[in-house]
């Protein structure tokens, strides 16, 4: 099993390694601390041998010509409510009787990579999360017909790659098989972003 930092040491620079798992397939992400215990680097020869399970929507930040499209629709279709630079409209996080109304940034501030890529594939196809309650009334609009799946990814994938690198990390982590884990990720050094816990929460729920 990988092993992932704790609430208190989300902060702290780490890097990560990756162990190939079989033949077919896919990596086991390792994440050690810097300056770790001794029995941190002997966590890197782990691996598990299990298949990930399959991943059916995901955007690919690392393809440029996707990210390229994805920016282009995102200024068509997204930007007029999510803004230019992805900051989002004036005070979305003010919790008040507009709350939830305002459209929330998409960047480092707001809290879209805190949701696999499934569940940003989910609330732009259909304008709701899958958790959703589906009484409570959504402001997001749906772009099913609007957009066709491809397009959804694209968009996805441009969001998703002016992320820092520690967010995609962090992100990538609620994916099934860690899928969408940068390819540059285990050559530079980086940071989970300080509300980290939230991926680390889940990423323990689905490993189990």
């Amino acid at each position: 099993m990988a092993n992932v930092p704790n609430q208190a040491q989300c902060p702290m620079t780490i890097r990560i390694f990756f162990v190939p798992a079989r033949a077919l397939g896919a990596s086991i992400l390792i994440v050690a601390m810097t300056g770790a215990a001794p029995g941190a680097a002997a966590s890197r020869d782990a691996g598990v041998d299990a298949s990930p399970p399959p991943v059916a929507h995901l955007a690919n930040a690392d393809d440029p010509v996707k990210v390229e499209a994805g920016k282009l629709i995102y200024a068509q279709r997204c930007s007029s409510c999510h803004g230019k630079r992805l900051q989002g409209q004036p005070l979305w996080q003010l919790e008040d009787q507009y709350f939830g109304r305002r459209a929330p940034a998409h960047d480092e501030s707001g809290h879209t990579w805190e949701h696999s890529d499934e569940e940003l594939f989910h609330i732009t196809r259909y304008g709701r999360f899958t958790t959703a309650d589906p009484t409570i009334p959504t402001y997001m609009p749906a772009f099913d017909g609007v957009l066709d799946d491809e397009q959804i990814l694209e968009v996805t994938a441009f969001i998703k790659a002016r992320w820092p690198l520690g967010l995609r990390i962090s992100q990538a982590l609620l994916n099934p098989g860690y899928a969408g884990m940068p390819a540059h990720a285990q050559n530079e050094d980086w940071t989970f972003p300080p509300t980290c816990v939230t991926s680390v929460q889940r990423w323990r729920l689905g490993s189990r």
